[in-house]
């Protein structure tokens, strides 16, 4: 069977400081990756952090793609999860890695949704208000 979709964790080291606290750099890097893995970026978010780092979260029509970083260590840890066969998310994390300068990094693919064969059920949509 065929998962629903493939969430890879991706630990960034030895990264360049000045980078990792950019968050100009890392929304750049966010929004390339997403474009890259032929996803679609429907809204992103940051929070800078005060001395350094910074969150954001790039929300996609296939799932997310989100960016924690630590100036402080060179070390950025990064989730890119998407569904549906038209995404790519190695060549996000490829992005990231080239985006953000790591010097070295590790990634752990899951698969995710592998379910036995179910018949899918259609709920009905409540009125947004």
């Amino acid at each position: 069977m065929s998962p629903l979709g493939s969430h890879i964790i991706l630990e960034m080291y030895d990264c360049p400081p000045e980078r990792l606290d950019d968050v100009a750099c890392v929304l750049d890097a966010l929004r390339t990756a997403a474009k890259r893995a032929r996803s679609t970026l429907l809204a992103e978010n940051h929070h800078r952090f005060d001395p350094q780092g910074v969150t954001a979260i790039a929300l996609l029509a296939e799932s997310h793609i989100s960016i924690h970083t630590w100036p402080e260590l060179g070390y950025a840890a990064a989730d890119v999860f998407t569904c549906g066969a038209h995404t790519d998310p190695q060549a996000a994390c490829e992005v990231l890695v080239a985006a953000l300068g790591a010097g070295r990094h590790e990634q752990r693919n899951m698969p995710r949704g592998v379910l036995p064969p179910v018949r899918p059920v259609r709920l009905p949509r409540a009125a947004e208000g």
